[in-house]
């Protein structure tokens, strides 16, 4: 197998892909998996990945790649960090799996400390979650149970996930259209940025107990709000005792050159829904809310929400190793510095070029708007071809999302500009 060293190389095709065996795998996925669910898209074989490291993955027809994608942005700390890898070997040895709810573990507890002391909410705490879509229906329900109020206030353009809860609050139709008559009936969608006063006005009859935001619309295109908007958002919602839960599940943990978004307003909502990056690389999530809020979810009988592998063991080593990696390796000042400048060399090489249509960012999060679906399909296919991965997505397809480990080496991030400005 090729050598991935530290994770730092420059891309390598040696057969184009998807090669054979990217094919042959492919064929048996589409026929055992699901549709819907594999990486078959539209009869188009993805590209399965044999083993990743740092900024590089390599497929399994021993293709070498620089990752614009993260692994959705879960790879703050880059694939396979070794210090990750370790503290999950640990925890292994010593215990693999627990009682969820019933009986907690010490790492469970370290996890939810340094989440409380390091997330910006007062007085926090921590419900655990499995998934990010898990997190936003534990922020719903808490507010739910807080307030007593059922009504809720999402945008447009958001994206929080695909269960049904989470589905709710997601906007694109698509995806919510074939269950609509199973999702929350009391969701007011405004448009994202909309002025302040318009979102006063919604929340005027006290009907509404929670107002869920991104700060950063992620897989829906990369857009920011006015300056300002989180910040006037967030007194709204302190004027009308509505509770704000914000969605940093692709934010969080430094991938905008903060480690949350909101820290760029010095906003501090009522409930923060986390995870992706937490676990670098094994799925955890949690939510971060004011102590009084949580306070709600209290009963004498049986939990209200849990799972049987929340929080569990290696999940909660592995998180406290990334944050140790975060902290020790200073990558959040880094995805800050570097986003300046991967800003600057995007505009600077697509400004004006025809079929781009914006470059917009903050840190290490980048979209490329460009002037039709096919366009954006074309240009990640052919960076693909190139050694670079990068995802075409938004409600139209048109945006190129650039998310790459906080790690990645500049010559990589250079050499993947490149080829996208080549691609485009």
């Amino acid at each position: 197998m090729v050598s991935l060293g530290r994770g730092d190389r420059l891309p390598r095709i040696v057969v184009s892909p998807p090669g054979p065996r990217a094919r042959a795998l492919g064929a048996a996925l589409d026929r055992y998996e699901a549709p819907g669910i594999n990486t078959f898209y539209r009869g188009r074989p993805g590209i399965p990945w044999r083993a990743a490291r740092g900024a590089n993955v390599l497929d399994v027809d021993g293709n070498l790649y620089v990752d614009l994608t993260g692994g959705f942005g879960v790879a703050a700390v880059g694939h396979r960090h070794p210090a990750v890898v370790a503290a999950v070997r640990r925890q292994a040895g010593r215990l693999l799996h627990g009682l969820a709810d019933v009986a907690a573990h010490p790492p469970r507890v370290e996890l939810a400390r340094r989440l409380a002391a390091l997330v910006p909410v007062d007085d926090a705490q921590v419900f655990f979650a499995i998934s990010g879509a898990e997190a936003v229906e534990i922020a719903l329900e808490s507010a739910r149970l807080a307030t007593g109020r059922a009504g809720i206030v999402a945008f447009a353009g958001a994206y929080h996930g695909l269960t049904l809860g989470a589905l709710a609050v997601t906007s694109r139709p698509a995806f919510r259209r074939p269950f609509a008559p199973y999702l929350h009936a009391h969701v007011r969608r405004l448009p994202f940025g909309c002025p302040p006063a318009r979102l006063a006005r919604a929340l005027r009859d006290g009907r509404v107990g929670c107002v869920l935001v991104e700060p950063i619309l992620g897989r829906e295109g990369v857009v920011l709000p006015p300056a300002g908007w989180l910040a006037a958002v967030a007194a709204a919602c302190r004027a009308a005792g509505a509770l704000l839960a914000v969605d940093e599940i692709l934010t969080g943990f430094g991938r905008t050159g903060r480690w949350f978004a909101v820290d760029e307003e010095g906003v501090r909502p009522d409930l923060l829904c986390c995870g992706k990056a937490l676990g670098g690389g094994l799925p955890i999530a949690a939510v971060v809310g004011g102590r009084a809020v949580l306070a709600a979810w209290r009963t004498p009988g049986e939990a209200l929400h849990t799972a049987t592998f929340v929080a569990h063991p290696l999940a909660c080593a592995a998180a406290l190793a990334t944050l140790d990696v975060l902290r020790r390796e200073r990558l959040v000042a880094r995805a800050a510095r570097l986003g300046e400048r991967l800003g600057a060399t995007l505009r600077d090489r697509l400004a004006g070029r025809p079929g781009v249509r914006a470059v917009r960012g903050r840190g290490l999060l980048w979209g490329i708007e460009v002037t039709s679906r096919a366009r954006a399909a074309r240009a990640a296919t052919l960076a693909t071809a190139q050694g670079v991965l990068v995802l075409a997505g938004g409600p139209s397809g048109r945006v190129l999302q650039i998310a790459p480990p906080l790690s990645i080496a500049p010559r990589q991030l250079a050499a993947a500009v490149d080829v996208l400005a080549e691609a485009l």
